[in-house]
């Protein structure tokens, strides 16, 4: 994968800067579009080809918001650009889907960057999509890599009539689009924690390799999110102080509980940090005193040894005169004598506890 995105990027050397050109991964094999347009009364739903899109703007009500699920399409999303009046560079970070959350006022629009994460329990791995929301006076753009159903909870308060979100502007649509990709991260970090609590009783119990790369996948994905979430609040901190006019003085204390809700966050992936860094230290210290009662179990045979060689070693040598060497019994006499001093050594460590395979 990584060599994959490293060719992406090199597409683009020596292009001027706005050069449509995608880079990341490619997650789906075609462009789809989804247009709502609502007011108060009523609202409009419809998917449209890539050729139709023309009709999603202006809706035929107050508000339009337009999904495009599906990035590869280069030419689709000039014509959009031109359609919606969108800067080259807005539609260059839209196709560059290795982008950090950023917020950016280009004056006709607001454009902003972010990131949403999902855990995969059959591979026990996260899955990283970029979202870029385009925020105007009358129109929400989202774009995504690919279909992701994040956005689901928004069309079903869309459809229902009398929704508070249909009496009110565009820019609590697009809080409520922000807070639906804010509350996918309690879902994985919840999803990270119940993956991690099984670590915590395996490394207790058998400290095998198995552990230790589970230990470190977990604590890679933390980081991953913890990477995303720190410029994901800076975007939410600018959008709450009031500094873009897009977002009005009702909306702001409602971002301003998004924001609230990435402090939890952080604070959950902090906390799932530390456990995942006591259970790497406690693997390490299993792994270090199994090695040294391996060492010392070692150390306590070489010693049960020694004096049978030391025995062995003063009647081998090449003198005359030795003692026991004319004696009838004198073989018997020495093996005897390596045998108690063995069997005294193994007393004494027996009762020291130096040969208790758990070093208790």
């Amino acid at each position: 994968m990584k060599k994959k995105r490293a060719a992406s990027r090199s597409r683009k050397a020596g292009l001027p800067p706005g050069a449509l050109v995608h880079v990341g991964e490619l997650r789906s094999a075609q462009t789809t579009l989804s247009s709502i347009s609502y007011n108060a009364a009523e609202c409009t739903e419809q998917v449209l080809s890539s050729s139709q899109f023309d009709a999603a703007f202006p809706g035929p009500h107050e508000y339009t918001w337009l999904d495009i699920r599906g990035l590869h399409d280069t030419a689709l999303l000039s014509r959009l650009g031109k359609q919606f009046n969108l800067h080259p560079l807005i539609l260059e970070d839209i196709l560059n889907t290795e982008q950090r959350a950023k917020v950016e006022d280009y004056g006709n629009v607001l454009f902003c960057v972010m990131r949403m994460f999902a855990w995969d329990d059959a591979s026990q791995t996260l899955e990283s999509d970029q979202i870029s929301l385009v925020l105007g006076r009358n129109f929400v753009l989202s774009f995504q890599e690919r279909s992701t159903g994040v956005f689901e909870p928004v069309r079903e308060r869309l459809r229902a009539a009398g929704t508070p979100l249909r009496n009110k502007s565009i820019d609590h649509l697009a809080h409520a689009l922000i807070d639906s990709i804010v509350d996918r991260y309690f879902v994985v970090v919840e999803s990270l924690d119940a993956a991690a609590a099984p670590v915590e009783d395996a490394v207790l119990a058998h400290p095998s390799p198995t552990v230790l790369r589970t230990i470190n996948a977990l604590r890679h994905e933390v980081q991953t999110i913890r990477r995303a979430i720190t410029p994901l609040r800076e975007v939410l901190m600018t959008l709450s102080r009031g500094e873009s006019p897009y977002f009005g003085h009702d909306v702001r204390p409602y971002l301003r509980d998004v924001l609230d809700h990435t402090m939890h966050i952080q604070e959950g992936l902090e906390s799932l940090r530390d456990v995942l860094g006591g259970a790497l230290e406690i693997y390490l210290s299993s792994v270090s005193n199994r090695l040294n009662l391996e060492v010392r179990i070692l150390a306590v045979l070489t010693t049960l040894f020694l004096p049978a060689s030391l025995i062995a070693g003063i009647f081998g040598m090449n003198f005359q005169d030795m003692p026991w060497r004319d004696v009838h019994d004198g073989f018997w006499l020495a093996i005897s004598l390596m045998a108690v001093t063995a069997t005294v050594l193994a007393t004494i460590f027996w009762r020291r506890k130096w040969l208790n395979a758990r070093g208790e």
